[in-house]
């Protein structure tokens, strides 16, 4: 979640539709930077041996970095450490930061800041630091000792998701309920205690595939508003396929609503083609990106959207731009740009069909996206596209990049690096 910011508006009037936030919620962090980062990555980050970066997140000068992995090195390379699924370094010279060392049996898929710049974690595990924890927990970000009195645990499955505003966090995945209280997919938790809140408690039915489950959430700015997507295809008994809005103040949906992902763009085995959602730094719009099945069909399968953040009822996309055939996964919003990394080849691609078409431009696995115009910018460092980009994560001075390869802008860079502001 990115803390509030101005931004110029996109279209004529649309922005007084908007019920726009003059504050925020979320804990004290350094605003993502305005322009556009360089495209020559900083020599300071360490490497990520194995495995794959899920997930990172700055507080204050700590980096964290998420994920299911084994190995990391020094920026130099000169001395390697064994942390399993996450780690810290600090900001600004890539120092890893020996204390922090906490024991997760479990692929970590997401953090979010708890209180006293405390960690929250979330994802594929069931113990921590030796102590039953199934799917989050709270840890020092000093120290990496689990906090005693946050007693969260999911009852079944992992959580995917998760977002805080300091006071409350949300997880979204794939479970079905949390300290033995029935919540399918969803639920808010005290960020200090973990216990759940009992108000809040929208309703996920009628799966379109697989198991009901929130795939990916964001909060809004100034905490109002939670999108959420997944298999769902009702919340709270109403039409809503696969994406929808919360109001968290009274818990209950908003009447925002869009049909623009009833498309069939994937296959048997995948349950959502859902992926990543930011809001704007100032609440007044988000965008999404999608994934897919091996085949181009049409719809917005692998497609960065923006949707304006309103009340309006069969909402359409302000703008699409669409892969022409391959998946997104992250996407980081800025005041001038939306970043978006997976593991496509080209943007500007309508007409594309695992080809560049009319219009198209060259953009391996990453690229950012003019917020009004919804097309390409310059912006072209390139990196190895494996699987993808799964995680980004904007700063006042920059924007970190984590995936599953080692080259990033033709350099020697594995699995995580930062691309400093111009």
């Amino acid at each position: 979640m990115n803390p509030a910011r101005s931004f110029v508006a996109l279209t004529m009037g649309s922005l007084l539709m908007l019920p726009l936030a003059v504050a925020t919620a979320a804990p004290a962090a350094a605003a993502p930077h305005q322009g556009v980062v360089g495209e020559r990555p900083v020599g300071w980050t360490p490497h990520v041996l194995d495995g794959s970066v899920k997930d990172i997140l700055r507080i204050g000068d700590t980096v964290v970095v998420a994920g299911e992995f084994g190995r990391i090195a020094d920026a130099d390379e000169n001395r390697t450490h064994d942390r399993r699924n996450l780690f810290a370094f600090r900001h600004g010279d890539g120092e890893i930061l020996t204390r922090f060392a906490p024991s997760v049996d479990g692929e970590v898929t997401s953090l979010a800041e708890g209180p006293d710049g405390s960690l929250i974690i979330g994802g594929q595990f069931r113990r921590v630091n030796g102590q039953s924890s199934r799917g989050v927990a709270r840890i020092d970000t000093a120290t990496g000792a689990t906090v005693t009195g946050f007693g969260a645990t999911v009852d079944n499955g992992s959580v995917y998701r998760l977002a805080s505003d300091g006071t409350d966090v949300y997880l979204g995945g794939n479970f079905s309920g949390v300290n033995g209280e029935r919540r399918t997919g969803l639920a808010r938790v005290d960020a200090r205690t973990g216990a759940v809140d009992a108000g809040f408690a929208p309703t996920l039915a009628e799966q379109r595939r697989g198991s009901l489950r929130v795939q990916e959430l964001a909060l809004s700015p100034d905490g109002r508003r939670l999108a959420i997507n997944g298999t769902f295809t009702k919340v709270d008994g109403q039409d809503r396929y696969q994406i929808a809005m919360v109001d968290t103040g009274s818990g209950t949906l908003t009447p925002w609503s869009t049909s623009a992902y009833e498309a069939p763009c994937d296959y048997s085995r995948m349950h959502t083609y859902m992926r990543q959602m930011d809001f704007s730094p100032d609440g007044s719009y988000f965008a999404v990106v999608t994934a897919g099945g091996p085949q181009v069909k049409p719809g917005l399968c692998k497609s960065t959207a923006r949707f304006e953040n309103t009340d309006e009822a069969g909402a359409e996309p302000t703008w699409t731009n669409l892969t022409g055939g391959d998946s997104l996964y992250s996407v980081e919003v800025t005041s001038d740009a939306v970043y978006v990394g997976g593991h496509q080849r080209w943007m500007d691609n309508e007409q594309g069909a695992l080809n560049p078409g009319p219009g198209s431009v060259a953009r391996e696995g990453i690229a950012a996206v003019h917020p009004t115009t919804g097309r390409a910018l310059e912006w072209n460092p390139g990196r190895s596209r494996g699987h993808g980009v799964e995680a980004l994560h904007a700063t006042s001075d920059g924007l970190y990049v984590g995936s599953d390869t080692e080259r990033l802008a033709d350099a020697y860079h594995a699995r995580l690096g930062m691309f400093p502001i111009s």
